[in-house]
């Protein structure tokens, strides 16, 4: 027995005690008690303050609560949650919360002003890149940086940027920011319970110690360990494998109807499936279409919601500078690379003319998805539908090669090491056609995909030790900025990490920031869509069309329920569910 069928074994042995014991708890105590989502990545943390990933937002969004948050599944329209209303003055650089009353913590403490304050306080001094407290921070203090990278940024202005009036919370902008209301319905800005996170060793909250908490990592921070939210569900538990949680009996809103929510690592995909179609997992991280309708579709217990709308971005980063870790022999000699291997423009056209993307559309999304131009989702404003998506094209690709590195890269050859997260199965796929196109052109060619673990993989993003891995991103906050900068400003999220600086799309998407007028931003994206084009910024992935599996006896899934913003599968927050 291979180490993989091992691992898949004792996974689902330890899926099945799980699932005995917490039968057994529940013996006698009624049906649809508790919902099971298997995936294949871990959670890197459940402090909201350095959530900025999928697999820890779907559990925070859960535990933590916003002052606003998204009306159903609308991208732009709000409505209170902590926060029961609010005020705009002095042309939007002044905003001020009436906060809800009567809520309490996990703890049993009571939320109020004091809490909130903290909160963005806190963010802002921990602000870092790995964080959604960037763009906080851009809104409440004019930088994305901490006080260690700007000078300019001092306690008083943090002070003076959130304060509390009684039990008023009022934020002062330095500039009017039309997307200030959506960034503060970002998961990542739940609030916090400050007592319970004072008497647990973070931050105090005081002039005297903020300089030592500026640009913390909070991933496993002691509220990491033991959250303490006013959300609908409070942590029962968290391993390397498993994250329990069960309904907080003193919320504020109306009771969850399922009781225990248990989110399971499995990262083997033949494991998640079967526990899937016995019953013993609810909802599943699937693999995609390709294996939701050749493998789960029709079976009995199994419903499918199909056609969603995607709202993300996805690309395979090519990281111009690389920070060790990927590089072989270091060199162009067919053993490994150099870390600038590719910041020559042809190495980067080669690797995009050689992503056969309509292959990767039939096979992975069962011909439902359609090629992109741009890293922006085709429903933003801003997206030019007129501009051609990069054609797969091997003559191409292979021209460019031969053009690379003043034709050394052809005359050596490589040897490229890509990263994908371990489980992903479309990530997977995609590096595999990637892969074959590219050993294809020349027998000097070699590319070998490397599984890691999800955790791991940002880690060594964030360093800039990968020098090829998928970059995705779903909005923090509905606007083409979100994506635009975050992908292409040479001071955007994504750009840093893999070493890319552009001064003509700096300029651009610096300039759209500042424009209200929308069909003004829409040209200036356009530009950038064009030039990023023609510099192989990225290997572009295609839009799919959304779709999962879930049992046919859990209650409150819809289209009309599903929200793009939401981080859990179910495009709904778990109090919206129910079990028969």
């Amino acid at each position: 027995m291979n180490k993989g069928k091992l691992f898949g074994a004792l996974a689902l042995t330890t899926v099945s005690l799980t699932l005995a014991a917490c039968n057994n708890k529940q013996a006698g105590a009624g049906q649809g008690e508790t919902l099971v989502y298997q995936n294949s990545a871990d959670i890197p943390t459940l402090d909201p303050g350095t959530t900025y990933d999928t697999a820890s937002g779907q559990v925070v969004e859960n535990l933590y609560e916003t002052l606003l948050t998204y009306k159903g599944n609308s991208l732009s329209e709000l409505e209170p949650l902590l926060a029961t209303e609010w005020q705009e003055g002095n042309s939007g650089r002044e905003y001020r919360f009436t906060l809800r009353t009567g809520v309490k913590f996990h703890t049993g403490n009571d939320f109020g002003c004091k809490d909130a304050e903290y909160t963005f306080r806190r963010n802002l001094v921990t602000n870092t890149s790995d964080s959604g407290n960037w763009f906080l921070s851009e809104s409440l203090l004019g930088t994305q940086s901490n006080a260690n990278d700007d000078k300019s940024v001092t306690w008083q202005r943090i002070t003076d940027a959130v304060k509390c009036d009684g039990e008023t919370l009022i934020f002062t902008l330095p500039k009017a920011d039309p997307a200030f209301l959506a960034k503060l319905a970002y998961t990542g800005q739940g609030i916090v319970d400050s007592a319970h996170a004072k008497e647990i060793g973070e931050w105090d909250g005081t002039e005297a110690t903020w300089k030592a908490a500026v640009g913390k990592d909070l991933t496993g921070s002691p509220l990491a360990q033991k959250p303490s939210g006013t959300g609908a569900y409070k942590l029962v538990g968290k391993d390397a494998t498993t994250v329990t949680a069960t309904a907080f009996e003193n919320y504020w809103g109306e009771q969850p109807k399922i009781k225990n929510v248990i989110i399971q690592k499995v990262p083997e995909q033949a494991a998640r499936i079967q526990a899937f179609l016995r019953g013993d997992a609810d909802l599943i991280e699937s693999g995609g279409r390709d294996i939701i309708e050749t493998q789960l579709k029709g079976q009995p217990g199994v419903a499918v919601l199909d056609d969603l709308p995607d709202t993300t971005a996805t690309g395979l980063s090519m990281n111009e500078n690389i920070k060790g870790g990927q590089l072989g022999s270091g060199k162009l000699d067919g053993q490994g690379i150099p870390a600038n291997f590719f910041s020559d423009v042809n190495v980067r056209r080669g690797f995009v003319a050689a992503f056969d993307t309509n292959t990767y559309i039939e096979q992975v999304l069962r011909g439902k998805g359609k090629p992109r131009n741009f890293l922006l989702p085709d429903s933003f404003p801003g997206y030019d539908q007129n501009l051609a998506p990069a054609e797969f094209n091997l003559d191409t690709a292979r021209a460019a090669f031969r053009e690379a590195w003043g034709g050394q890269v052809w005359q050596n050859g490589f040897t490229l090491n890509a990263t994908y997260r371990a489980g992903s199965r479309s990530v997977q796929t995609a590096m595999e056609l990637l892969k074959k196109n590219i050993e294809s052109l020349n027998p000097k060619f070699r590319v070998n995909i490397v599984a890691k673990e999800w955790s791991e993989i940002i880690k060594a993003s964030n360093q800039g030790s990968e020098a090829m891995v998928v970059t995705s991103w779903a909005p923090d906050y509905a606007d083409p900025d979100n994506f635009v900068y975050t992908f292409y400003n040479s001071k955007g999220y994504y750009s840093p990490r893999i070493n890319v600086a552009d001064t003509q799309i700096d300029a651009w998407t610096n300039e759209a920031r500042g424009i209200t007028d929308q069909t003004q931003r829409n040209a200036l994206y356009a530009k950038v869509a064009e030039r990023a084009k023609s510099q192989a910024l990225y290997i572009v992935m295609p839009s799919p069309v959304g779709v999962f599996a879930y049992r046919d006896n859990i209650q409150g899934i819809s289209a009309e329920n599903y929200s793009p913003l939401a981080g859990f599968v179910t495009g709904t927050l778990w109090k919206t569910l129910s079990k028969s």
